[in-house]
């Protein structure tokens, strides 16, 4: 029988497309295992890239962390060489009892700044004064450095007139240093003479030991931040110091993020390359047998086209979900296709854009789309951004990504990114402005006044500073809170805008602080004018709720090139004029003049002397008796503090005390006070009391309660002989935290009274919370007694309301026999006063009471 012709037919395709598969399947395999090599390979790039980028960041940080070290040196060196006491006290002559005994360049270089070698080299080259690790010391500067300090000392007295620090890295001992020198010159203080000799050098010098550098790296973030061995100094990770690393080299360990990515990737890769070729197998046996059904079946190429079509729709589907819009324009740059995302996004429908010119829709600012795209020296793969309107009229920004086509047109996709690029203007918006009140900030004020001060300025046209501290703003966030705050500066910023011109600035540098830079008033009473306007507005009611806020300025005033002519002294001298009127009792405005530097310089040798004065033995107690008024028995005495100012003489309490309150001396000052008092108190009769005042600042800073403890434990007195004076206005800035104090103190067995009564904000309500043991009714009211009914009978309702609640009453200022013979009558209880004593020096009153 002859064979089937059809049969043979039947199996030959079969046998060709299994062929087929088979080839297709194995360079599919092929292809799979060489994308995953090729992802092993850019797992292990990635790996490399991201060491890589670590040991830069270290490179970058460990930099960082030198050149802070290198700032704060040279801000160290700066400070205390261009400096008029050091050039008296280390030049003209060497004083070390100045320079180290009061700790003007002594240990606490060492102890606070880890300043290794201080050296002090006069104008023949000799070292006259060093301290070595806080000690002082008799070394030679270039015995101790281990080399000449010559260069460097004339290198420093080179650059005398410039007051500027010459520095270098070198070896000390074995160990890297960062060695700065300066001539030492009078600074800005008027009232020393140069003599007309070389300047004398200051040398400071810190060693970069283990433990300094370790310190040094974990404030920079960098890991083991050590002196470089000589067997690992070599690497990415070390940095040599000095020339050609003659001073050492640094080492430091950075992270290797490498192991952890490659130990978890590459068995994942292997694991899933292992997966795909089981699936392959599996694919493989399985059309294998389906390809001997399609190859007979008609159906296979139907099945084929409804695949297609699938794939088709499954493109169009995911081109639809994407937020990009799709498009495509022939060589005329007309539009032939747009994606359905398009309307979506813009707004506008697709077909009546279809055959419209791309340069109707789509703008640049430098040039049309069309003549962008043909030119043919642009980015082959451009992505380009763009601008247009919406239905609404909004202007919407685009970037658009374009592909050349064969027939002349281009294809590309397009993404919306005005949201992005108005979050990028904010971002730039907010860096040169505050973000509360809008105004600039101080890198916007530095920049603006840089630019100003580099046009030459002249008397005729000065650039005018005002530097503008509110008054009375404090309570209001106290009081009403921060929001309320809030609303009070930015009511202010607007008044504050609305009072200057066009091309004139209003910036905040502070809490309440703001600075105005204004130009063309060239005459002072223009400039008085203006501040008078100013406060004017300031000073307006702020409605907020169902109540008024009322707040107040000061203006301190300086003016380029009149006072200086740049950014830092103006700013400088504009904080000057403004303490000024500050101290002039505020809501007022002073010019800078040169005298108020004269000022500074003045309260920084007072506050540098009354540090030294505290730990010296310069403060002397006077004690000023207390009387019982109805029997005239002296009842206790005011420990009154006073300075023995070696130049000066006796010094009174009202000209250091706020000293000590601004510099945070008053802790130290109050401690002695209290404790001398105390020990004085313990040798009187066991009928008399000491009296100490304290400040409000003591409420706020240390533990009063238990500074107190100590010192009725070191003298021995019995805690009832205490009584502590404290003023009104102490209960008002923290009234929580001042109660918890008083009743530690009270706890104690000391006694409370609250001082200077009547002349502050308290209330009934006061007296009542806070456990007071008596009032002292402020002198003011004394000094009017004769004159004024009113004043006496305020007197007698302090007395009534201090009997209604067991307080006793006490008198200050008692001058006269009237004034005592009245108080009598109305029964206060005790009284102090001139009349009846003056303060007393500890001497003469014990010799009193003896």
């Amino acid at each position: 029988m002859p064979s089937n012709p059809l049969s043979l037919d039947d199996t030959q395709p079969n046998h060709s497309s299994v062929a087929l598969i088979r080839t297709s399947l194995f360079k599919f395999v092929c292809l799979l295992v060489g994308l995953f090599m090729l992802t092993g390979g850019l797992l292990a790039y990635i790996a490399h890239t991201l060491d890589a980028r670590e040991i830069k960041e270290g490179q970058f940080h460990t930099a960082n962390a030198l050149k802070s070290l290198e700032s704060s040196m040279d801000s160290y060196i700066r400070d205390n060489a261009s400096w008029g006491d050091a050039y008296e006290h280390l030049h003209l002559q060497v004083d070390t009892d100045w320079a180290y005994v009061k700790q003007n360049l002594g240990a606490s270089l060492y102890s606070d700044f880890f300043i290794n070698g201080v050296f002090v080299i006069d104008p023949q080259g000799r070292t006259v004064y060093s301290v070595i690790n806080g000690k002082l010391a008799q070394i030679n500067a270039e015995k101790w450095l281990q080399q000449p300090a010559l260069p460097l000392v004339e290198q420093a007295r080179a650059r005398a007139e410039a007051e500027i620090p010459v520095a270098t890295y070198t070896q000390v001992a074995g160990t890297p240093a960062y060695v700065t020198a300066m001539a030492i010159t009078t600074g800005d203080d008027p009232t020393i003479k140069n003599d007309g000799r070389s300047p004398s050098v200051m040398v400071l010098a810190t060693l970069l030991n283990n433990s300094r550098l370790k310190a040094l790296g974990q404030d920079y973030g960098v890991n083991d931040l050590r002196l470089a061995s000589t067997s690992q100094a070599v690497g990415s990770n070390v940095m040599a110091l000095g020339e050609d690393g003659n001073a050492g080299k640094i080492q430091w360990n950075p992270e290797v993020p490498s192991q952890g990515i490659l130990i978890i990737g590459i068995p994942l890769i292997g694991c899933a390359a292992l997966v795909v070729c089981l699936m392959a197998w599996v694919i493989l046996r399985r059309t294998t047998v389906a390809a001997k059904a399609l190859d007979n079946s008609y159906e296979s190429l139907k099945h084929s086209e409804a695949a297609l079509n699938t794939s088709e729709k499954r493109f169009r589907d995911v081109v639809e979900a994407s937020s990009d819009w799709v498009w495509e324009i022939n060589r005329d740059m007309r539009f032939t296709f747009l994606s359905e995302r398009f309307e979506s996004v813009t707004g506008l429908p697709v077909a009546s854009w279809i055959g419209r010119s791309m340069d109707s829709l789509l703008y640049r600012q430098a040039g049309s789309m069309s003549d962008y795209l043909n030119n043919p020296d642009r980015d082959p793969h451009p992505s380009i951004q763009c601008h247009y309107r919406d239905t609404q009229g909004q202007e919407r920004i685009t970037r658009l990504s374009a592909r050349a086509m064969v027939d002349g047109g281009f294809r590309g996709t397009a993404t919306d990114v005005t949201e992005e690029e108005e979050a990028r203007r904010r971002i730039e918006f907010l860096s040169l402005h505050d973000a509360l009140t809008g105004l600039a900030n101080r890198t916007r004020l530095l920049a603006f006044l840089g630019e100003k001060l580099k046009s030459k300025r002249s008397m005729e046209q000065p650039l005018l500073v005002l530097s503008v501290d509110l008054d009375r703003f404090k309570p209001v966030n106290d009081l009403l809170g921060h929001a309320a705050g809030d609303l009070v500066l930015n009511e202010i910023s607007s008044r504050l805008i609305n009072c200057i011109r066009h091309g004139d600035l209003v910036s905040r540098v502070g809490g309440d602080e703001f600075v105005l830079v204004l130009e063309g008033i060239n005459n002072e009473e223009a400039v008085e004018e203006v501040c008078r306007r100013l406060i004017m507005a300031i000073e307006q009611p702020i409605k907020m709720a169902e109540q008024g806020v009322f707040v107040g300025a000061s203006v301190g005033i300086a003016m380029a090139p009149n006072d200086a002519d740049n950014v830092t002294e103006i700013l400088r001298y504009s904080d000057i004029a403004l303490y000024e009127a500050k101290a002039a009792g505020r809501n007022t405005w002073r010019f800078y003049a040169s005298d108020m530097n004269d000022k500074i310089i003045e309260r920084r040798r007072m506050e540098s002397d009354l540090r030294y004065a505290i730990n010296h033995d310069e403060l002397r107690l006077h004690f000023q008796p207390r009387y019982r008024i109805s029997d005239g028995q002296m009842v206790g005495a005011e420990a009154l503090v006073r300075w023995q100012h070696p130049t000066r003489g006796l010094i009174a309490p009202d000209t250091f005390i706020p000293i000590a309150e601004d510099t945070g001396l008053i802790v130290h000052l109050g401690n002695w006070v209290l404790e001398n008092a105390c020990i004085n108190a313990a040798r009187w009769p066991d009928n008399l009391f000491v009296s100490v005042n304290l400040s409000p600042s003591e409420f706020k800073r240390g533990n009063l309660a238990e500074r107190v403890k100590n010192s009725l434990i070191s003298s021995g007195i019995d805690p009832a002989r205490l009584e502590l004076e404290i003023t009104e206005n102490a209960t008002l800035d923290d009234a929580v935290g001042t109660l918890e104090v008083m009743n530690e103190l009270k706890n104690l067995g000391v006694r409370i009274t609250m001082d200077d009564f009547g002349t502050g904000y308290s209330s009934l309500n006061n007296l009542r919370t806070f456990p007071f043991d008596g009032l002292k009714i402020d002198r003011g009211f004394l000094n009017r007694l004769v004159d004024s009914e009113e004043d006496k009978s305020i007197i007698q309702a302090m007395i009534s309301l201090g009997r209604a609640l067991s307080l006793t009453v006490t008198a200050e200022g008692i001058e006269t026999t009237e004034q005592l013979s009245w108080l009598e009558t109305v029964d206060c209880h005790e009284g102090q006063g001139y009349f009846l004593s003056r303060p007393l020096d500890a001497k003469v009153f014990n010799a009193m009471l003896e």
